[in-house]
This record gives C-alpha cells, sequence and structure tokens, in this order.
C-alpha cells in the first residue's frame, strides 16, 4: 500500500516488481491476479472497484469468495458467502454429528442470520470465531464435503516454484543449467516442469534460453 498506494499506480507497474513486494504473501499466481485487476479496473471502471457481484466476479482471478468479502468488507453489503472459518462456524452449531455437508446446506443458514446493516463486522466476528472453534475443538471442516487437507509445502512444486522466483529476483536472468545447480535440493525433472509452468503462465520470460522475472 506504500508502495503502490492507488489502483492507477499499481496498474502501471511491472509483474516483476509485484512478484519482488508478492514474495511471503502466498501464491504467487495470486500476485499476477492482482496486478492485471488493477489493471482492468483503471481501464474499464475508472480506477473504482465495482461494487457488483457479476462485474466483480468478471476481474482477473477473483471468484465468488472473494467477490462477497469485497462486498462485504469493503461495501458493507449483506451478501452471502462462505470461507473456511465462517464454514466451520455453521457446522459446529447446526450439523452436530453429520458428515458430508454440502455447502449448499450451509447457505440458506448464512443468510438468514445475516443482519442487513452490519455485514462486515458480523462476516468479522463469524472468522474470528471460527479460528477459535479450530484452537478448542477437533476441526468441524473436516465433516464438509468440500474439505481438502492442504499439503505440506516441503517438497511440493508450490515449493519450488517459489525458489525459482526468489531466485530470478536476486540474480534477474539464469540459464536452466544455473538454475539447476542453485536449486540442486530440487528433482531435475521438476524444477524443469515448474519452469515451463511458469513460462506458459507468463510468470517468468525466456529469451535466448535465459529466464527472468
Amino acid at each position: 500500500m506504500e508502495r503502490w498506494p492507488t489502483v492507477e499506480n499499481l496498474a502501471q507497474a511491472h509483474l516483476s516488481e509485484v512478484l519482488v513486494a508478492w514474495q511471503g504473501l502466498g501464491y504467487n499466481r495470486r500476485a499476477k491476479f492482482l496486478l492485471l485487476c488493477a489493471q482492468e479496473i483503471t481501464a474499464k471502471h475508472q480506477g473504482f472497484f465495482p461494487a457488483a457481484k457479476d462485474e466483480l466476479e468478471a476481474l482477473p482471478g477473483i471468484g465468488p469468495y472473494t467477490a462477497g468479502a469485497i462486498l462485504a468488507f469493503a461495501y458493507n453489503q449483506p451478501v452471502v458467502f462462505i470461507e473456511t472459518n465462517i464454514r466451520r462456524v455453521f457446522i459446529q452449531h447446526f450439523f452436530t454429528g453429520k458428515t458430508n455437508i454440502k455447502d449448499i446446506e450451509i447457505f440458506p443458514l448464512i443468510e438468514k442470520t445475516l443482519p442487513l446493516n452490519n455485514a462486515r463486522e458480523w462476516y468479522s466476528a463469524l472468522m474470528d470465531y471460527g479460528t477459535h472453534i479450530k484452537q478448542t475443538v477437533k476441526n468441524p471442516n473436516q465433516r464438509s464435503k468440500h474439505y481438502v487437507k492442504q499439503s505440506k509445502f516441503k517438497g511440493s512444486d508450490r515449493e519450488i516454484r517459489g525458489a525459482i522466483l526468489r531466485y530470478l529476483t536476486n540474480e534477474k536472468t539464469a540459464s536452466l543449467h544455473k538454475l539447476q545447480a542453485h536449486l540442486s535440493e530440487f528433482d531435475t525433472l521438476r524444477l524443469q516442469t515448474q519452469l515451463e509452468n511458469l513460462h506458459n503462465e507468463e510468470m517468468i520470460a525466456c529469451k535466448n534460453k535465459q529466464y527472468s522475472l
């Protein structure tokens, strides 16, 4: 926010700058989506985030949850949306002993309990409470049909992708041979695969067999 205080500022940034600033904040492709969003909002919405769900979901990388979160937290609109902590609260209190619970079963309960004039504070409270529940009882989300246990970061493709981007941040450019030498802890084939994936996703560039952000 200090570096790009407005959406117009961010829209003018280069992807490599955004990736460098994003390091440590999660999936790197989200940084790319954030940049693409800024560019589209600047070009099509005069620099203002849309306040309509369908317009938000039309932006790069924004799905139903993110659109709902923006409407609730930025605009205080009483929209129904669900995320992991909200799901945990409703399963804990309304689905005792039940398993394989679908989100479609939870949505009506969220709608009935949602205050029409204070969605922002209500959802904040639900998320805080959901975090508390996870710390005090066995995770109710394990009874959700949509529950997927996140794979370990260590040894994952995410770790390889992050290592590639960090290395290119420091070295600016590198050949495949140089990357293999400096990232030798990773399997060569997996390293090459993630390089190809990053290139296909336009996260990195390759010119004259030299990779760069």
